[in-house]
């Protein structure tokens, strides 16, 4: 089948202050997605499903939805703070989503094959999405569901302007993911030689490939356990990454780790904003993107 790329939408940006997965970033006006859609188009996958929030859904679909009209199909899947396993309601107070793992859950219904996972808000480069476009066509391996991910070096993934949560990776000799840690917290200032992190270190920047018939049976089920677990918090996040972990470290599951050749960056903070515009720019002065897309 012809894979799906699954686009993470529906963040709040509190850190940025607003809605970073629409906001301008390209010479021509483009936004962030604007390229990582343009890189899977090219890479060979025939369908975006945006999992956005349902209160700026005619926000979104006109300012990014509608450029992809045409392309290639366009569907949406809504993360809602109430869609919960078996009729539960979430606790009083409750107001920010569940997180990514969550995200994907509430898509579920709408993913009947091979499918990439990315943040709408950050950019992995035509590398990157060709690696999982790549990784989804070949016939999955017979025995554990195997996936994959794109591993970044953690030293090209921080942000000048303040700390970042960045899912930590143990890889082995044979590129096979061993396990992820979530850290939050760690500033540019503490990557280095000598220092507490080594900024080659592989981290997780929710850029996957799944097959869905192996991979969704037990994301439900590691949704269900975290729900009844920790549902009660008002602030608890089930994330991706430490889903795949808990999958992974059990043994239901393998993940490769794919090298690619480009670099990744995004906005955490407003202020991280000019970076991304000047790298973009100098993208498409290099002539690797048009513009306008």
């Amino acid at each position: 089948m012809i894979p799906t790329l699954v686009v993470l939408a529906a963040g709040m940006g509190s850190r940025y202050g607003g809605l970073k997965q629409i906001d301008p970033m390209g010479p021509a006006g483009e936004t962030v997605l604007d390229y990582t859609v343009h890189d899977a188009a090219r890479a060979g996958f025939g369908r975006v499903l945006f999992v956005i929030r349902r209160e700026f859904a005619p926000a979104f679909r006109a300012a990014v939805g509608a450029r992809f009209e045409g392309k290639l199909a366009v569907d949406y899947a809504f993360q809602e703070l109430d869609d919960l396993p078996d009729g539960a309601t979430p606790p009083p107070g409750r107001t920010k989503p569940w997180g990514t793992g969550h995200a994907l859950w509430c898509a579920r219904n709408a993913l009947p094959g091979p499918f990439a996972v990315v943040n709408a808000d950050d950019f992995y480069g035509a590398g990157s999405l060709a690696a999982l476009g790549d990784f989804l066509r070949a016939s999955p391996p017979d025995g554990v569901p195997t996936h994959a991910m794109v591993g970044f070096p953690l030293g090209r993934t921080l942000s000048e302007n303040g700390a970042v949560s960045r899912g930590v990776c143990a890889v082995d000799a044979d590129g096979w993911l061993a396990g992820i840690e979530e850290r939050g917290g760690i500033a540019a200032a503490e990557v280095g030689p000598g220092l507490t992190y080594d900024p080659a270190t592989p981290v997780s920047m929710n850029c996957w490939a799944f097959h869905a018939s192996g991979f969704l049976p037990r994301l439900d089920r590691a949704w269900r356990e975290f729900f009844a677990a920790r549902g009660g918090e008002e602030k608890a996040e089930f994330y991706l990454p430490a889903a795949v972990d808990g999958l992974v470290r059990t043994g239901v599951a393998r993940v490769r780790v794919l090298p690619t050749p480009d670099s990744w960056f995004g906005v955490t903070y407003r202020e991280d904003k000019p970076r991304v515009q000047a790298a973009l720019a100098g993208l498409v002065r290099r002539g690797v993107y048009p513009s306008p897309l």
